[in-house]
């Protein structure tokens, strides 16, 4: 395999920054319908009737109906989607931390499935799979080919089903087939643990159904392990988002009662909103998830790490947290997903996710195509940064949302590729990829140690190299 795939694998084992979105679930308004333009319908019947009848092979009238909503709907941003029946259930199940699956996280090395973690307690963890796994085969199809995408659908399925998986051991040299049962998984959004005595680390993944929920158990565990906390690290790092409401729950838990944590504004007057750190604006399932939180965490010295991964509801954490100067932010620019998508459900089991507000931070801060800029900038090693120049934001993507007169950052273009290229010829060169960034939480975590310097009131190694990523580049 190439050295191109083997730096493009090293960078798919992080998160795809920007995957989820902050969502609010609604009933489709009808109401809010205008006046249909009758001569453009006319024509889009017309072509529906010219490739039903003339096309070379028959075409299915549903399929082509999906996918002339899919059109519609990608044309406007890059976080607008149509969901049919399969990719609606997909869809919720991701945002509700449980899907039927054989329970691995993963990235991409060499074309292949690297498995990252086997999910504890889930089916491929009880079968032995291992980090670091590679999976050859699901079932009778070869990995190499399939995107990320197809090859999670292929191990994702019904309750009890079987799926064989091909897997090669690097450790051991080895191939061989592992049979297992699909089963529910809840994935943890969040982990956290002590570090050392007097200060911890909280991470969350994404900000899923029952994110709230885990938060405040593992903060509760942290706080009777260590009742006197020094210091905490709110580690936001590769963070997507995912729900709004997750978002200013978190922000609560370190805020004052009804300090404003986000607001919101769009077309329909029902997206211009405020949202504050109150029960009224989080709390679901009767009851406040945060009461039970002791007093303590209003107050403990806060460090929130972030990087160019962070995006959507994880950006809203990190600016209502700074510009309340709660917490000293960390790491590098976030990602700059400052638009809210609603899901309007269209029948049983379809759906429209469509972009319908910006947000904007409690000082009224928009950070679209530009992100939370940290207090202090941190490279993701002691030796510099390896695969940040490689990773997209929210400007990199066709059609995000921007000024009329915008053009694409040329300059940020151009180091992408000189980055890319670079760790090529050193791969190359080298016969070996780049080493992998450690995992978060580790003793090895460069950021992570920063952090815990600055609660420690110790130095801190400031990158060099990292500077202000701007909004627009505009012409003039």
């Amino acid at each position: 395999m190439g050295a191109k795939m083997k730096v493009a694998g090293l960078v798919a084992l992080g998160a795809v920054a920007g995957a989820l979105t902050t969502i609010q679930f609604q009933a489709f308004a009808r109401s809010s319908l205008s006046p249909l333009p009758l001569e453009e319908l006319q024509q889009l019947a017309a072509v529906f009737g010219l490739v039903k009848a003339e096309y070379v092979e028959p075409v299915d009238e549903k399929k082509l109906i999906g996918d002339a909503i899919s059109g519609m709907v990608a044309g406007l941003d890059p976080h607008s989607q149509y969901f049919d029946k399969k990719s609606f259930k997909e869809f919720r199940e991701g945002t509700s931390g449980r899907f039927v699956g054989v329970g691995i996280e993963i990235g991409m090395e060499d074309g292949l499935v690297k498995v990252v973690s086997p999910i504890e307690g889930s089916p491929a963890f009880r079968a032995g799979i291992k980090a670091g796994d590679l999976i050859t085969k699901i079932d009778d199809t070869a990995v190499k080919g399939l995107s990320m995408d197809q090859a999670v659908k292929r191990m994702r399925g019904e309750p009890n089903t079987k799926v064989q998986l091909t897997l090669f051991r690097k450790s051991e040299s080895r191939t061989f087939p592992l049979t297992i049962t699909r089963e529910e998984i809840k994935v943890q959004s969040v982990r956290a643990k002590v570090v050392e005595p007097g200060y911890a680390w909280v991470r969350i993944t994404q900000f899923q159904d029952r994110t709230v929920e885990d938060f405040a158990r593992r903060l509760e565990e942290i706080y009777k392990q260590d009742p006197n906390l020094k210091g905490l690290v709110l580690d936001l790092r590769n963070d997507p988002g995912g729900l709004l409401e997750g978002a200013v729950a978190v922000s609560a838990a370190f805020l004052p009662q009804d300090a404003l944590v986000v607001s919101t504004n769009g077309q329909l007057p029902d997206s211009k909103q405020s949202f504050k750190a109150s029960p009224e604006n989080y709390a679901r399932r009767g009851g406040d998830p945060l009461k039970r939180l002791p007093e303590a965490v209003k107050r403990v010295p806060l460090v929130v790490l972030v990087n160019e991964g962070s995006a959507s509801a994880s950006e809203i954490v990190a600016g209502a947290l700074q510009d309340h100067h709660r917490a000293i932010v960390m790491g590098a620019q976030t990602f700059g997903k400052g638009s809210v998508q609603t899901v309007r459900q269209l029948t049983g089991d379809t759906a429209l996710k469509i972009t319908t507000a910006r947000y904007y931070t409690p000082s009224g801060r928009s950070i679209q195509a530009k992100g939370i800029v940290p207090d202090v900038m941190i490279d993701e090693t002691a030796e510099g940064n390896v695969f940040a120049a490689l990773r997209m934001r929210e400007a990199d993507l066709d059609k995000h949302l921007g000024t009329a007169d915008e053009k694409k950052d040329e300059a940020r273009e151009k180091a992408r590729e000189e980055a890319r290229k670079k760790l090529e010829e050193q791969f190359a060169k080298s016969k070996e990829a780049p080493k992998p960034l450690p995992e978060f939480g580790t003793n090895e975590d460069f950021q992570l140690a920063q952090a815990l310097n600055r609660l420690k009131g110790k130095p801190v190694l400031v990158s060099k190299t990292m500077t202000e990523r701007k909004a627009e580049v505009e012409n003039n």
